[in-house]
C-alpha cells in the first residue's frame, strides 16, 4: 500500500470528539490484560450484534486513535512500510517541500527516484524525527544546565 492510497484528512467533528473521549477512556479500562486477543461485539445497521476477535495491539492502537481525536486532531494511519511522496513527508516533518529536498539531497533522510519523482519509506522519515527529536532535546537539557550553572533562575 502506498501512500497515495491513503484516506483524506479530516478534523472530526464535534460528536466524534465527544465520542472519542468515551470510548478511550471505556476501551483503556479493558484493555489492562495479557491476552493476546479481544473479543468486542459491533452491531450492525439492524442493531444485531457480531462478535469479533481482535489483536489486543489493535485495540491499544485504537486507544492512541480515539486520544488524538479526543483533543481534535485528525488521525491517519500509515503503515511502515509506505512509501510518502516529498510533498507527504515536509507534512508529516512540518517543514517546506523545498526544505525537506534540501535534506534529502544532502543525505539527511534515504529516499529513492522514480523517474523524476522522491519516494521516502516512512520508516526513515521516523527514524529521522526521532533523531531531529532526540538533538533537539538532548540541546534544551545543556541549556538548561548552561543556565543553572550561570544562575539565571532556572530550576532552583
Amino acid at each position: 500500500m502506498t501512500a497515495n492510497h491513503l484516506p483524506k484528512t479530516m478534523l472530526p467533528l464535534e460528536k466524534e470528539v465527544e465520542a472519542a473521549v468515551q470510548g478511550q477512556r471505556e476501551l483503556a479500562s479493558l484493555l489492562s490484560t495479557k491476552f493476546e486477543t479481544q473479543r468486542i461485539d459491533i452491531f450492525d445497521k439492524e442493531d444485531k450484534p457480531h462478535t469479533l476477535v481482535l489483536p489486543t495491539s489493535a485495540l491499544r492502537l485504537l486507544v492512541d486513535i480515539l486520544g488524538e481525536l479526543a483533543i481534535g486532531n485528525a488521525v491517519k494511519v500509515v503503515p511502515v512500510h509506505a512509501e510518502l511522496t516529498s510533498q507527504e513527508a515536509a507534512d508529516l516533518l512540518n517543514v517546506s517541500r523545498p526544505h525537506l529536498v534540501k535534506m534529502l539531497e544532502e543525505g539527511a533522510i534515504p529516499f529513492t527516484k522514480t523517474g523524476r519523482h522522491r519516494r521516502i519509506r516512512f520508516s526513515d522519515l521516523m527514524a529521522f524525527k526521532q533523531r531531529r527529536d532526540d538533538e533537539s532535546q538532548d540541546a534544551m537539557e545543556e541549556l538548561a544546565q548552561q543556565a543553572q550553572e550561570l544562575g539565571m533562575g532556572y530550576g532552583e
